[in-house]
């Protein structure tokens, strides 16, 4: 059967149920998870979704795929893991990127696959990773935001395996990772506003409005969530795919103000903007988080959505000028330090 699929993962069993059932996120009644406004999903898919929706979608856009390969830099792995104070980070392209801070590996939503779909043919990567899985140094964790294909990947789960690579991701998200191979000992599950210390960085859940599943049944059976990382001396955020809410705000005032915002920036429309912001709305978000910087994510390499590929960009580019936003923007693979001033260019208007 096609739901046996190992890419598929597994569903939350009996055992890991407890943990959930005690989630105020939780709905007992339809055994699943709910964000704040708890039938936003359900009015978002009877009143936003339609069969011309899905037709413009299976069809495309224009431009929505780069005729030809984005810039991209060959990260410098001896000058990433040099010792520093500040933070440095990576981008892969889309929400996947790696940081070290405090000496320590933290890979975030990698996908390394040629595909973002339970299917090798559909939702191609524009191009191939910069790095190859065996590139990267020794990962000591991996934060997942949730459990879609764009985000958690079974191929790059895998490779980890044989490792001593620790997983955080929200509450259920470990029985996928269970099914792949990863030992329950290194896998943390966390509600929203819960938290875990590794090697004095404080990884902290934080809420976002979103859903999950990999099947299209038993939809958000595992929580989503954004996440927040801090040391004594810097703050970091990562939205992970969430529609606009109030949880920006709650979480600029409990945690922020923020060195650096990794904001969702792409993948939008407003039949779902429920679920994946408009550029005005992450740059609102921005606002509330009280961000240094806005890092723009979830853009740049996979077509999910009926926009051109650089829309994203543009408009938040756009946005930014208006608004007075810090806008960071590397090229896939670039690395940047966490100091005050970043210089990055606008690489993508030899494309426009």
């Amino acid at each position: 059967m096609l739901t046996s699929c190992s890419t598929f993962g597994s569903r939350p069993k009996n055992f890991d149920m407890s943990g959930i059932e005690r989630s105020p996120n939780f709905d007992k009644d339809e055994k699943k998870f709910v964000n704040r406004r708890a039938n936003i999903i359900k009015e978002m898919k009877k009143n936003g979704f339609s069969f011309k929706m899905i037709k413009d979608w299976m069809v495309g856009g224009d431009r929505t795929f780069p005729d030809h390969k984005l810039p991209e830099v060959i990260p410098d792995m001896e000058e990433f893991l040099r010792p520093s104070n500040e933070a440095k980070f990576i981008w892969f392209g889309h929400s996947s990127f790696l940081m070290n801070i405090n000496a320590k590996m933290i890979l975030v939503d990698p996908v390394f696959s040629n595909s973002a779909a339970p299917v090798g043919f559909m939702v191609k990567r524009f191009q191939k990773a910069v790095l190859d899985l065996a590139d990267l140094p020794k990962i000591d964790y991996i934060v997942i935001s949730h459990d879609h294909y764009d985000h958690l990947d079974m191929k790059t789960v895998k490779f980890f395996a044989e490792t001593d690579t620790q997983f955080i991701t929200p509450l259920g998200v470990g029985s996928h990772l269970k099914s792949w191979g990863i030992g329950e000992s290194r896998i943390t599950e966390l509600d929203w506003w819960q938290s875990t210390v590794r090697d004095g960085i404080d990884i902290i859940a934080t809420p976002a409005q979103h859903f999950s599943g990999r099947t299209g049944f038993n939809d958000n059976e595992t929580l989503w969530a954004s996440w927040v990382i801090k040391t004594k001396d810097q703050r970091i955020y990562f939205s992970g795919d969430s529609g606009y809410d109030t949880h920006f705000k709650d979480i600029g005032d409990k945690y922020g103000p923020f060195d650096i915002a990794f904001i969702e920036n792409g993948q939008y429309n407003k039949s779902w903007e429920a679920v994946h912001m408009m550029p005005d709305q992450a740059a609102q978000a921005y606002f509330d988080l009280k961000a240094n910087m806005f890092f723009p994510i979830h853009w740049g390499m996979f077509e999910l959505a009926m926009h051109s590929w650089f829309d994203p960009i543009v408009q938040i580019d756009k946005l930014s000028q208006e608004k007075g936003i810090n806008l960071i923007t590397p090229k896939i693979g670039e690395s940047i330090t966490l100091t005050k001033e970043i210089k990055t260019t606008k690489w993508w208007e030899s494309y426009l």
